[in-house]
């Protein structure tokens, strides 16, 4: 794209514009493109591996939507930061607030956080939700789950029931929550906690901050988790030292990934191995953003190193895999989602070393990205004004 054409698209508004930083992952600014203004863009990376074209499509707007699922009629839940679930209807473009959701604590990077449903939701009509909540002591992220109920003119969630507590609650700072929720095969659900822009609790067994957590689907503990006989907080914990993990993912060969943001550089995609120590803060390959450096992985080989990280920051959101065919250079790819970057990572996680294989110019900050049942890929921009894009083949 020359820039003569670039910059009559930015000017007609058909490639939004908006600012980022790393550290605050909640800043955005507004995009400017209705949906009567929606027009589609055709895009290719401009790395000399991995050309994989594709077709950006406008399809709705959401006021700072952070996570999004698909029901299996292709009807979609989003969650906005302020405490509000939509049910959305692709076909139809409605979008119908769900009743009954808990009180948020909005502020900072927190409010209302991920939604996934049950394995066994067709059956059951559990869907699970995480978001950030104040009580005794401060503020810490929680995961509920609660029935769908759809068979009303207003759809509710009901039966909400509180599965997980991120402890301690902190009074100081409303930043890395994390709190990213999904099912495994087995049916385990697995929690990505952030560690709240604390350092130390990322390496203390006695609060679940800064790990990733292993839970049976009513929030109980499995017997196989590593660490049973350390205590009752300990018990919840599959691996530690993560410092503020946004998105995690299940390969098409049933390995978790989770990818999370760095300090000063050093954002990273690690995969997750049970019982293992990643290091933060110990030891990262960015520094402290007062300029102090943290010494790198290869200082302490003891602790896990990344797979690949990245500096400059990506500031990555979610995390995918993408198994459909209707972008067959993305096939069995990780596909990571950026908010400074403003972009899109494919990631080849086959390759030894990991290796980045495209990026996506977005041109805005991006929240979250899920696989259209059709093979096409559902994103989210960051922020107010935000939009709901679905990128198809050109």
């Amino acid at each position: 794209m020359n820039q003569v054409h670039l910059a009559a698209l930015l000017f007609l508004g058909f490639i939004p514009y908006s600012l980022g930083c790393h550290a605050q992952d909640n800043t955005s600014s507004e995009q400017g493109k209705s949906q009567e203004q929606a027009n589609s863009e055709t895009s290719t990376s401009n790395t000399a591996q991995a050309q994989q074209a594709y077709k950006v499509n406008n399809i709705a707007q959401f006021n700072e939507p952070w996570a999004i699922t698909s029901l299996k009629d292709g009807r979609l839940l989003i969650t906005e930061r302020r405490g509000r679930l939509y049910l959305f209807g692709p076909n139809t473009n409605k979008k119908t607030e769900i009743k009954g959701i808990p009180k948020v604590a909005y502020g900072g990077q927190g409010g209302l956080g991920d939604v996934t449903l049950h394995p066994d939701f067709e059956r059951n009509q559990w869907v699970y939700l995480s978001y950030a909540e104040q009580g005794r002591g401060g503020y810490g992220a929680v995961v509920v789950r609660g029935k769908l109920d759809l068979t009303k003119n207003t759809p509710q969630l009901t039966q909400i029931k509180k599965i997980w507590t991120q402890v301690p609650k902190f009074s100081s700072g409303q930043g890395h929550y994390g709190h990213r929720i999904i099912f495994g095969s087995d049916g385990k659900l697995w929690i990505s906690s952030g560690e709240r822009q604390q350092f130390n609790p990322a390496q203390d067994m006695k609060s679940n901050a800064g790990k990733i957590i292993r839970l049976n689907d009513d929030g109980s503990v499995p017997s196989d988790n590593p660490f049973m006989n350390q205590g009752e907080i300990a018990k919840q914990i599959w691996s530690l030292g993560h410092r503020n993990p946004l998105g995690l993912a299940f390969d098409p060969q049933g390995q978790l990934w989770v990818i999370e943001m760095g300090p000063k550089g050093g954002d990273e995609l690690n995969k997750v191995l049970k019982g293992k120590n990643y290091g933060y803060p110990i030891v990262s390959n960015g520094d402290h953003y007062d300029g102090k450096p943290i010494p790198d992985h290869s200082s302490r080989p003891e602790f896990e190193a990344p797979a690949i990280d990245w500096t400059p920051v990506i500031s990555p959101s979610s995390l995918m895999f993408y198994t459909g065919k209707v972008f067959p250079q993305w096939q069995n790819k990780a596909i990571a989602t950026g908010l400074s970057s403003k972009a899109i990572m494919i990631v080849d996680t086959t390759q030894q070393p990991v290796k980045e294989v495209q990026r996506l110019d977005m041109k805005a900050r991006i929240r979250g990205a899920i696989q259209a049942q059709d093979g096409g890929i559902w994103v989210i921009e960051d922020g107010p004004q935000a939009r709901l894009l679905k990128l198809t083949a050109p």
